[in-house]
């Protein structure tokens, strides 16, 4: 199996859906309870965190972290209660090593996630190191029952085509495999989108497949780029 950093500005793995995924560990006598979703944003997180707190609260701790950003420039997690270094950074650490395979290629760029582990005390200690190793577990464990998917940033490319042969252009481009994103029918043309890989190149190639698919008729222009997930 090949391992690969992911190039941050192009593409990251991400949870496929913002249904938390729920997994229970007996550690000890302890119930841990750990939880992945997705989360857009630290409001949206922090939101999820709460309604977490709200329904088990009463639960000896409820322990938060999360990533957001192609390049996880967020970064939080807590220890609520638990002593300091031993749930709420080994969390937020199994979160950033998490290993997602792609085509049989591993990386280590999971983000837009939370965890949450809810732990209810069973009446044995567990010692600095078996919190860190039972919360630590308890993120990986669900996270290996997550869906994940690739979310890639789209150079978004344009082309203009009347209203005639707009159905056209746009079943020949679906049938070869290109990401049509949207058709815009104006009074004058249409314009269809499509999302090309972002490198450099993109474009340059796509114009000239697109050449040889309309004899020379039509050309595309880069309108700007957006993340897009990738299908499963």
């Amino acid at each position: 199996m090949q391992y690969a950093d992911s190039a941050r500005t192009r593409r990251y793995t991400v949870v496929a859906h913002h249904n938390p995924v729920e997994v229970t560990l007996d550690i000890r006598r302890s119930e841990f309870i750990g939880m992945i979703r997705r989360v857009e944003s630290e409001d949206e997180a922090r939101a999820w965190i709460d309604d977490v707190r709200g329904v088990h609260h009463a639960a000896t701790h409820v322990v938060p972290a999360f990533l957001l950003g192609p390049d996880r420039d967020v970064q939080r997690s807590s220890d609520d209660g638990e002593p300091s270094g031993t749930a709420g950074m080994p969390m937020l650490q199994a979160l950033t090593n998490f290993r997602a395979v792609h085509s049989g290629t591993e990386y280590a760029d999971l983000s837009d996630v939370c965890a949450i582990v809810v732990r209810y005390f069973g009446g044995v200690k567990l010692g600095a190191g078996g919190l860190v190793r039972a919360y630590s577990d308890t993120v990986v464990a669900t996270l290996q029952q997550t869906p994940l998917l690739l979310r890639q940033r789209m150079l978004l490319a344009a082309l203009h085509a009347p209203h005639g042969e707009a159905g056209r252009v746009e079943n020949e481009l679906r049938s070869a495999q290109f990401s049509v994103l949207g058709t815009d029918y104006a009074s004058a043309q249409a314009t269809i989108t499509v999302g090309l890989e972002d490198v450099d190149d993109a474009l340059e190639q796509f114009n000239a497949r697109l050449a040889s698919m309309t004899a020379g008729e039509l050309v595309a222009e880069a309108v700007g780029t957006q993340w897009q997930d990738l299908p499963r």
